[in-house]
């Protein structure tokens, strides 16, 4: 009777708390490269700005989409917590030599060919985390918890994004450090985190001597015991044969397409076509502005979707009801910034755009988990492997929409191909109204795929 009535610990939301904080240093290390864009663009001399960075944004979202599957497998195979400690230790290693672009080491030029394969090995060592996360969480949370939970860790990584753009300017254009510095800095958070990890978590709660009874019990409600099994044969023709996971994976993709916008060309965007300085405050928050507003969706719409299942008992349009609306709406946002005539202005539309972008993440997240059940890393590598081949997509024909409308424009007006600033500005903003019409059109997409996605239906049939 005693042990009925025992409190539960809390053991679970430290595990929360590391997976909150890794996602952090994901974000933080992905999105200072924006900022940091103009800098490598002067230091490198590349004659198109930074659309002539397209391949080393793409390299980076194409190998962190290439070995997310092997990634996920070894957490659902092995445990997470040596494969999270893997992938941290490796990208904080090419974080830091991001800072190296531009110089010359041992007689060797760091140019922009080197620059691209440096991203590359960092997107191959971040590939794998958030499938691993989903995989520690599935193993630590209960599934009445699952929406909120991955909500909580899309929102402090969001939360991060947006705040990159100020700690770079208090750091490089307040404090006066250089930016290569500041590469090095951000590596090192990652190695602190690998530390503190390694003594604290374990990969199940039967592990953790402080978790009790009561906890273990909570955890294990709803799960059944071949769902907590680990596994090495994985039935690979089963998951990949399944429609319900490859129409998550190509609403993720359409989703990703657009959100890498924020990563990869936001910053320099609004420098260029809206005139933001590089050292105003203002400027920082509406760089970082989108990915606040939409730290706060992640955790709403983690809370709402696990609210609805809860209160009407319909799992399949508790996950899809958020992702219908969160899509439509930003394909909405985007075609609105069209039209925007300032910088305050783009800034709302985007932002906008990014809340309902962003109240998808707990629902797309938590579908990974309810459709993988023990298989639910490699179901969340699968969807974020494609979803990153669509940020890949993305960086590339961003990149190679601008630099052909200024082949178009310098045609037009008998200008020589190497455009003066004025002018290649000038260009871009066609090129930039093009792109925004094809992401709008890719979340319309996103919205007609989620209507195929069924959380109820297991990607392995006999699975229960």
């Amino acid at each position: 009777m005693t042990q009925i009535l025992q409190k539960p610990t809390r053991v679970r939301f430290g595990v929360l708390g590391f997976a909150c904080t890794l996602s952090m240093i994901t974000y933080l290390d992905r999105l200072c490269w924006g900022s940091a864009a103009s800098h490598i663009v002067n230091d490198l001399e590349l004659p198109n700005g930074v659309a002539d960075l397209k391949w080393a944004a793409t390299a980076f979202s194409l190998s962190y989409a290439l070995f997310e599957i092997p990634s996920g497998w070894l957490g659902d195979a092995y445990g997470p917590k040596k494969v999270m400690i893997r992938i941290l230790l490796w990208w904080s290693v090419f974080t830091a030599l991001t800072g190296t672009a531009g110089q010359t080491i041992a007689g060797i030029t760091i140019g922009l060919g080197a620059l691209v394969a440096i991203r590359f090995l960092f997107g191959m060592g971040e590939a794998g985390a958030y499938p691993n996360i989903t995989r520690a969480l599935h193993n630590w949370f209960p599934f009445r918890e699952r929406g909120v939970a991955q909500g909580a860790v899309w929102m402090s990584g969001r939360m991060m994004g947006g705040l990159t753009p100020m700690i770079w300017l208090l750091l490089v254009e307040e404090a006066k450090l250089s930016w290569r510095t500041v590469f090095v800095i951000f590596g090192a958070v990652g190695l602190i985190w690998c530390v503190l990890f390694a003594l604290w978590f374990r990969n199940r709660p039967e592990e953790k001597a402080t978790v009790n009874q009561a906890e273990l019990e909570l955890i294990r409600t709803g799960k059944s015991a071949a769902e907590e099994e680990g596994h090495a044969n994985v039935p690979w023709a089963k998951i990949f044969s399944s429609g319900n996971l490859w129409a998550l994976c190509f609403m993720y993709f359409c989703a990703a397409y657009g959100w890498y916008f924020n990563v990869n060309y936001l910053p320099n965007f609004l420098q260029e076509q809206f005139g933001v300085a590089s050292d105003s405050r203002i400027g920082a928050i509406y760089k970082g502005g989108p990915l606040w507003v939409g730290a706060f969706a992640c955790l709403g719409g983690g809370y709402l979707t696990d609210w609805f299942i809860r209160r009407t008992g319909n799992q399949k349009w508790g996950r899809r009801l958020f992702g219908v609306v969160g899509h439509g709406v930003c394909g909405i946002c985007f075609l609105l910034c069209l039209i925007a005539p300032s910088a305050f202005w783009f800034f709302l539309a985007i932002s906008i755009g990014t809340f309902f972008n962003d109240m998808t993440m707990g629902a797309s997240w938590a579908t990974c988990q309810d459709i993988g059940k023990r298989y639910a890393a490699i179901v969340a590598a699968c969807m974020n492997m494609i979803g990153n081949l669509g940020g890949a997509a993305s960086a590339w024909t961003i990149g190679t929409v601008l630099e052909l409308n200024r082949v178009n424009f310098a045609n037009a007006q008998n200008l020589p191909v190497k455009l003066s600033d004025a002018d290649r500005i000038a260009a871009d903003h066609t090129g930039y109204q093009i792109n925004f019409v094809i992401i709008a059109v890719m979340y319309f997409f996103a919205v007609l795929l989620w209507l195929r996605v069924d959380a109820t239906k297991s990607v392995v049939a006999d699975e229960v």
